[in-house]
């Protein structure tokens, strides 16, 4: 599905002749790719859209280190370049929790899980990666988490 997605964005980018979003979309199929070889060795089978979610997750985040990088060197433009980046492998991930949909999940995980103490963080972030993957900012849940069992 989502692999479909990036070949026909792609063929739109070439029509448009729009190059920060070609270059974008072939770093994140080269990505992909990447991530099929290694599993290839594993088995016969291809990544699915899960970790391909989870891929485009870490693309992003490693941008967002780069801004804060680029911005505290005073480079405005590269960190310009890597927000456009970031715009665009948003397009491809599921629409991200605010703050009140991340806290509404954290609790809803913790009375499913019946967890009591910081112990359960574990039981708790495994549950929300299982079940929102790709959707919420992990670091503010598992802060929320440890915030609401304290």
């Amino acid at each position: 599905m989502l692999r479909d997605k990036f070949n026909t964005a792609m063929k739109e980018a070439m029509r448009s002749k729009d190059r920060r979003r070609l270059s974008t979309i072939r770093l994140i199929m080269a990505a992909v790719k990447d991530r099929d070889i290694s599993v290839r060795t594993e088995s016969d089978s291809k990544v699915g859209d899960p970790e391909i979610i989870e891929i485009l997750s870490k693309m992003v985040k490693q941008r967002n280190d780069s801004i804060k990088a680029y911005e505290d060197a005073g480079r405005t433009e590269l960190a310009k370049q890597e927000s456009d980046e970031i715009e665009i492998i948003q397009e491809f991930l599921p629409r991200q929790f605010d703050d009140n949909e991340i806290e509404a999940a954290v609790k809803k995980v913790i009375e499913q899980t019946s967890a009591s103490g910081l112990k359960d963080i574990g039981k708790i972030m495994s549950a929300l990666k299982a079940e929102y993957a790709g959707q919420m900012d992990f670091a503010k849940a598992s802060a929320m988490a440890k915030s609401l069992l304290s």
